[in-house]
């Protein structure tokens, strides 16, 4: 993994992401880090992602026809996502509570590099708000 040079533009993302557990936009990102440094560009909050995705700093929460949305990975905390069909809602998953796929489910041979599993389904409160709709 190579990391990228700290800028204070890259510092500012990183800081933003870290303080969120909303798996923001970079709209919303860049919001947040314009606070802090007027003149940031949104461009520039992109190409910042972009590296720190590379990097494995980051990783991305992609859904057809939606922004793509942002994880800051921290140390130590390891997870996956449930997301709502409903409102589009993201939740954390502790990898641990999820089951290990055996070795004998994968081709011969390939080596694994990293695991990104996603449940979609609908959250309580989607649930909740259509039982009193009916």
């Amino acid at each position: 993994m190579t990391m990228v040079r700290q800028t204070r533009q890259r510092q500012a993302v990183i800081e933003v992401l870290r303080a969120s557990r909303e798996h923001p936009d970079a709209a919303w990102i860049h919001g947040q880090v314009r606070e802090a440094l007027p003149s940031v560009s949104l461009g520039t909050v992109y190409r910042t992602l972009d590296a720190l995705v590379r990097d494995g700093v980051v990783v991305t929460i992609e859904r057809a026809g939606q922004a793509t949305r942002y994880d800051y990975r921290r140390a130590g905390e390891d997870h996956h996502h449930a997301v709502c069909r409903g409102c589009g809602a993201i939740f954390d998953v502790d990898a641990g509570a999820v089951p290990s796929i055996p070795a004998a489910a994968l081709p011969a041979g390939f080596q694994v590099t990293e695991v990104r599993l996603e449940f979609m389904g609908v959250c309580p409160g989607c649930v909740a708000q259509a039982e009193r709709e009916n």
